[in-house]
């Protein structure tokens, strides 16, 4: 068999479905990928049933397992921030920018602030470059069908961008195009425009994306990953009625469903499960171990020595997290993994025993990688395995959300319908724990199901966000011991002052900093 090894085709192949997000397939990794970083005369210039702009799109893709995008910005704004982590690893380990994260406020001059925001408007760039490329270039040939396609993956990819940074900072830079050098000082737009943007760019998606792709093609944007980021986007923005209406196209498409055990759903055996609706894709092999994987799970892993030295010990479980499950609620074990102790020996899901020497007494169960997949790899860090940032249990209980404020007799039925549904399959049979929620007052069903989402996404990048919409960070924050947390300028991070400072004052900061 002949092999292409011209460094563009090199770099292409490199990208395409390893370091894709992946939607519905019951596609599993294999411990060893072919070929990583090679095209054959199979699949050059491009796999049958892809597209002429993939590499392009790839790119952008990739972007996606970044640094600055899905690792350690990313779980300080969205987990280490909630009353539901904390930062963890030594006490002084990260220095004061990582601190800030943990007990506010966070500084204008926080370089892991200016990292996400450097990573985020590169990754925007990237979807720019492909929709540019779609549009204006010539030389590549494409049928009006693939040019649409191609669109709708490179909105999707960009929606999702916006709807991470009008979360984290508010008001920011629209950029909807190439721009020249002479242009790159874009003032910031109103959230609501960010909003009405983001909207645009995943209806686009959802309307002009495949329901599913064909398995080589596992993580590529689809429907139900659009669908499902847009509900999240109209929940964000208190549109109740357009959130219930897209979550339920989500629901009746026949691609998801509750079957997966949920204490099957987080490790590598989990992966692209009927569960998964947006998985952000990662993989290794013995002689790859982390070129074509994700850094988050290296950085929140189990910190200690031998064969414990699994990582930096970083985003743990916080006490108050641990207090709030009901009493025998499974998921509690699979979210929180505890260090043994003179008296109590604890397990991890596969069954080891864990060390009393861990730095912290407990972290996060849900990136805890199989140990025969770190031995085929020769490697601890886990960067194989894939980060979940949009559940179908997450689908659910967003629907049930909006329905319970939509209101009405059927709507109630609906969403009580839809939140016992995630409860039944925590319970797993088990009718002595976890009842089935009967109350239909709003409020109380509405405390019931904000409850509900906490536990079942506990440690997943929500909890902070939640707080914030809901109005609710200010109280729950405060109570917990984070008591320097000021909602009128912690929901917010500060715009990086190195981002001002380049911009000569263009860009302006947040209130309160």
């Amino acid at each position: 068999m002949k092999i292409f090894n011209q460094t563009q085709k090199r770099f292409v192949i490199a990208l395409v479905v390893i370091t894709l997000i992946s939607a519905t397939s019951g596609c599993k990794k294999f411990l060893d990928t072919n070929r990583q970083g090679q095209y054959t005369a199979e699949n050059y210039p491009y796999p049958g049933g892809s597209g002429p702009y993939d590499t392009f799109l790839f790119a952008a893709y990739n972007d996606l397992r970044g640094f600055d995008i899905h690792c350690l910005s990313f779980f300080y704004a969205t987990s280490v921030r909630s009353e539901d982590a904390e930062k963890g690893s030594t006490a002084s380990d990260g220095g004061a920018d990582a601190l800030s994260m943990d007990n506010f406020p966070v500084l204008p001059s926080n370089s892991i602030v200016n990292g996400m925001w450097n990573g985020y408007f590169g990754f925007i760039t990237k979807c720019n470059t492909s929709l540019d490329q779609i549009a204006n270039n010539k030389d590549i040939t494409a049928t009006d069908a693939q040019k649409i396609q191609a669109e709708a993956e490179a909105r999707f990819l960009r929606g999702y961008a916006y709807f991470n940074l009008v979360r984290v900072f508010g008001r920011v830079p629209l950029i909807d195009k190439v721009l020249t050098v002479a242009q790159t000082n874009v003032p910031q737009s109103s959230s609501a425009q960010i909003y009405a943007f983001i909207e645009a760019d995943l209806q686009f998606a959802a309307a002009n994306l495949p329901l599913v792709w064909d398995k080589k093609f596992v993580g590529r944007a689809n429907k139900g990953m659009a669908n499902g980021i847009l509900a999240k986007v109209y929940l964000t923005q208190q549109k109740w009625g357009q959130a219930m209406a897209t979550a339920n196209t989500v629901m009746t498409s026949g691609q998801y469903d509750l079957s997966t055990p949920y204490d099957k759903i987080f490790g590598e055996s989990g992966e692209n499960s009927k569960e998964s609706v947006f998985e952000v894709q990662a993989t290794a092999s013995a002689s790859v171990p982390t070129a074509n994987g994700v850094q988050i799970n290296q950085y929140t892993g189990v910190r200690d020595a031998g064969i414990w030295n699994l990582g930096y010990g970083f985003n743990v479980p916080s006490p108050v997290l641990e207090a709030a499950y009901e009493p025998g609620d499974p998921r509690k074990a699979r979210t929180i993994l505890y260090r043994s102790t003179a008296t109590t020996t604890y397990k991890t899901v596969y069954g080891e025993n864990t060390a009393t020497t861990w730095i912290n007494p407990m972290y996060n169960h849900k990136v805890y990688s199989n140990p025969a997949m770190r031995a085929a790899y020769g490697s601890n860090s886990s960067w194989w395995m894939n980060i979940r940032i949009l559940r179908y249990a997450d689908v659910v209980l967003m629907y049930a959300e909006a329905a319970n404020e939509v209101g009405g007799a059927a709507n109630t039925t609906a969403a009580l319908a839809a939140v016992n549904s995630i409860r039944a399959r925590a319970r797993n049979g088990n009718a002595a724990i976890l009842p089935n929620i009967t109350t239909t007052d709003q409020a109380a069903l509405r405390a019931a199901i904000h409850f509900e989402r906490r536990i079942e996404l506990a440690m997943e990048y929500d909890r902070f966000f939640d707080l914030v919409r809901w109005g609710e960070a200010q109280a729950t924050l405060n109570a917990a011991g984070k008591t320097n947390f000021s909602a009128s300028r912690d929901s917010l991070f500060p715009i990086p002052q190195t981002q001002i400072d380049l911009s000569k004052g263009v860009l302006t900061q947040n209130p309160g900093y």
